[in-house]
């Protein structure tokens, strides 16, 4: 390698005392113009010119153009511990970009990126297969990005339940000020009944909250990543930009870890892309939101449907209470809607029975006028 560096050296010189200019020598040697500058500026720090002695050999050249003691200085730079790096590697979204920017917060004198990364891959080089192989660890995180402008909302919930799985999409909609005309699913189980490859279902109750937006659910296929590329990529920034810079704090609060992200998250829409030349935030106020249908005035009461047998004595259990209907339906299959504060049936699409709704007390509650009149 030393060897055919020394002849780049040689040639470079050659050619610019035969009259060619930086750019190209560098094309004729097949390195970056940056790189044959370097070459020839060290060549006349040195006092050399072509043509050079004939015996002078590359040992001699290189320890002119390359002098020990800037060598012995780049051996002086803060050593980055390339086992613990080795180690976040491991954790979701850390990069080796992430890990040099905090590398260099540290050590203001370090090394530079580009040689940072030739050093842990020369150490990493070192290691054993076995050793090389890579787990990265995954956390429950709610992300929507809007299709022109990549504007993105990120948040942490609990679980992947129904309940949160709604309550991210009221969240995200106040977040966007408006709803968009169709919303693109993953196939979460809470939100997709059924993951057919060419008609997934709906569950009803995510379903039910699509005309209070006046907006559509058009779930993914599975399998098909191209289906939801947008929010596939948004997915990938939210780990290295917020998942992968908050690995190393601890939260006991959710509201706590919620409030740090929607700090990153800003960060990300209000970054500057270059080759765009905008943020997303600026190109959100012109293209997105100007599109948005408008978020409805009454706040999106959260419901669950649930199928439910009618059992012999006119009543329907939900969650280990029992609640009456009309005995005429008895043995049939009736829907209940069931909401924090009421419990309705519906039978054939009418509303056949409401109640309010009481704690799971294995009791009954009972309307007079759905007995038998015996």
């Amino acid at each position: 390698m030393k060897r055919l560096k020394m002849r780049k050296i040689r040639d470079a010189m050659r050619l610019e005392a035969a009259g060619l200019s930086t750019r190209k020598i560098a094309a004729s040697l097949g390195v970056g113009q940056s790189t044959a500058s370097d070459y020839l500026s060290r060549a006349r720090a040195a006092g050399l010119s072509w043509p050079l002695p004939a015996d002078l050999a590359d040992a001699e050249l290189e320890g002119r153009l390359f002098p020990r003691s800037v060598q012995v200085r780049s051996a002086t730079f803060p050593q980055p511990d390339w086992a613990h790096v080795h180690a976040e590697l491991r954790r979701k979204g850390v990069t080796l970009a992430l890990l040099w920017e905090e590398y260099r917060g540290i050590h203001t004198d370090g090394y530079g990126y580009s040689r940072y990364c030739e050093l842990y891959r020369r150490w990493e080089g070192r290691l054993s297969s076995v050793m090389r192989q890579h787990h990265v660890a995954g956390e429950r995180l709610f992300v929507a990005t809007l299709g022109a402008s990549n504007y993105t909302y990120v948040e942490a919930t609990w679980t992947q339940s129904l309940p949160d799985w709604i309550a991210s999409h009221v969240r995200a909609f106040a977040f966007f000020g408006g709803a968009p005309a169709q919303v693109v699913s993953d196939n979460l189980k809470s939100g997709v009944t059924k993951a057919c490859f060419y008609e997934p279902t709906v569950n009803r109750t995510y379903a039910e909250m699509a005309p209070h937006y006046d907006t559509a659910i058009v779930p993914a296929r599975p399998r098909k990543p191209k289906d939801k590329a947008k929010v596939e990529g948004a997915v990938l920034i939210a780990e290295r930009w917020i998942v992968a810079r908050l690995r190393n704090q601890r939260y006991f609060r959710l509201d706590d870890l919620n409030t740090a992200i929607s700090e990153l998250n800003a960060q990300i829409n209000a970054k500057v892309s270059r080759h765009l030349g905008a943020s997303r935030r600026d190109l959100f106020a012109r293209l997105d939101k100007p599109a948005l249908k408008p978020l409805p005035v009454a706040t999106y009461v959260y419901a669950e449907w649930k199928l439910c047998s009618v059992a012999l004595d006119y009543h329907v259990d939900i969650d280990r209470h029992y609640y009456s209907v009309p005995y005429q339906l008895l043995r049939q299959r009736v829907w209940a809607r069931v909401t924090a504060r009421t419990i309705e049936v519906f039978a054939k699409g009418e509303r056949v029975a409401s109640h309010a709704r009481t704690s799971s007390n294995r009791q009954h509650t009972t309307v007079r006028d759905h007995m038998p009149s015996r």
